[in-house]
């Protein structure tokens, strides 16, 4: 069996004959990258005897429902696969080829799960799915190559950790890159612009979006702080070992906010975070309002010099905070990327049938946490002017190939 046996797009072309460590799958719906890949995972194991091959997914039913059904219906479809494979184990997910080479489909709890066994071929499928430390975990023990595919509806640890580095390759493509799809499921797929442009862009053109559900949106990039704008004060966050300490500086123009980033670390002592401060910058002048949790932390840097004090905590302060910040336009500096991240990601939580509540997941937070300790203590709640009409910031990534055969 050899690529030339299947009736394949370019997606499986592009997959099979990439000689990248990873290979990045980066897809609007129906762009058939997961069936491209497991096409050439099926190649891969009955030319080479002896292979280890793990498709990777967030849960067991999820991959049921996705990329298991993609297998099955592959193998049922497909006289010269059938020849290869001696058996389907349906209770531990392996297809057993008659050269010894395996292909199991498995999903791993957390990291510690993750490293029990070896491989030499890995495919992630719908990895925004996936935990980074589970991946790093199952990477370490993958002899040969790695595969990845997702829907881009935010950006994740794929944009922050493997794109743009050596041995990665990114493909993006979408529904247009899929001969074997309908005209009407292209359509339909086509007038989401229609009703929903940011969809749009990911589902039809498989660029990267914003998270559905996003808290802010009411925020920009800019060069930097403007001469004339006041300081207001600086907010600060508290981690250690598995939480970031998060310091920034929040500053007021024209009735618009002026934020700038500091610091977003791990492992600091609160000396280290005083000497952090003294790095940055921040005059012993300047107010500091930190996590109220943290009253020993506080008095420590209080005793050093720093004027600071607890951010002023009550009921329902959390959503206090927000709404006093979505009152106001919020211009963040190009250099505050991990505030970037987290304002990407940072959003409501919702019940089980996917409605938004009123309560923000508490994660991606270790930023906008100390933004909200500065709402809390130092901000009017609403804006002295109107905010200007900007464009939003939006992270893309340029198709790196496929761009040849079709125009956006």
């Amino acid at each position: 069996m050899s690529a030339n046996d299947y009736k394949a797009s370019v997606l499986f072309r592009r997959n099979y004959f990439s000689q990248a460590q990873v290979v990045v799958n980066q897809g609007g719906t129906s762009s058939g990258k997961t069936y491209a890949i497991e096409q050439v995972l099926f190649c891969l194991a009955a030319e080479n005897e002896k292979q280890v091959i793990t498709v990777v997914g967030q849960d067991i039913p999820n991959l049921k429902a996705g990329a298991l059904r993609d297998a099955l219906n592959m193998f049922d479809r497909s006289v010269q696969l059938r020849q290869q494979i001696r058996n389907f184990n349906k209770t531990d997910r392996i297809f057993e080829f008659y050269n010894d080479s395996i292909i199991e489909f498995k999903s791993y709890a957390n990291a510690q799960d993750a490293k029990s066994g070896k491989r030499d071929y890995l495919f992630v499928n719908e990895a925004n799915g996936i935990d980074w430390n589970i991946y790093t975990e199952l990477v370490l023990r993958t002899r040969k190559r790695v595969f990845i595919d997702y829907n881009p509806n935010a950006e994740f640890w794929v944009h922050d950790q493997l794109i743009g580095k050596p041995g990665v390759e990114l493909i993006i493509s979408d529904y247009r890159h899929n001969p074997f799809l309908d005209s009407a499921t292209g359509a339909k797929i086509e007038n989401i612009k229609e009703t929903d442009i940011e969809r749009w862009k990911v589902y039809a053109r498989g660029l990267t979006g914003r998270v559905s559900g996003l808290i802010f949106t009411n925020w920009f990039l800019v060069d930097g702080i403007p001469a004339d704008a006041k300081l207001v004060a600086a907010g600060l966050d508290f981690g250690f070992s598995n939480d970031q300490t998060g310091c920034l500086q929040v500053y007021l123009q024209n009735g618009e906010l002026w934020v700038d980033e500091l610091f977003y670390e791990t492992e600091l002592t609160n000396k280290d975070i005083s000497v952090k401060l003294s790095a940055n910058g921040v005059s012993k002048n300047t107010e500091i309002v930190a996590d109220s949790a943290e009253p020993k932390s506080i008095e420590e840097l209080k005793r050093m010099g720093w004027f600071i004090s607890p951010a002023k905590k009550g009921a329902d302060s959390v959503n206090n905070s927000i709404d006093i910040l979505k009152r106001y336009q919020i211009n963040i500096t190009r250099r505050s990327v991990n505030l970037h991240k987290e304002l990407g990601r940072y959003k409501w939580k919702i019940d089980r049938s996917g409605k938004p509540l009123n309560e923000p997941v508490d994660t991606w937070n270790h930023l906008i946490d100390p933004l909200r300790y500065v709402a809390l203590n130092k901000l009017k709640t609403k804006t002295t002017s109107a905010p200007k009409s900007r464009m939003p910031y939006k992270q893309t990534y340029t198709p790196t190939n496929l761009t040849d055969l079709f125009t956006t």
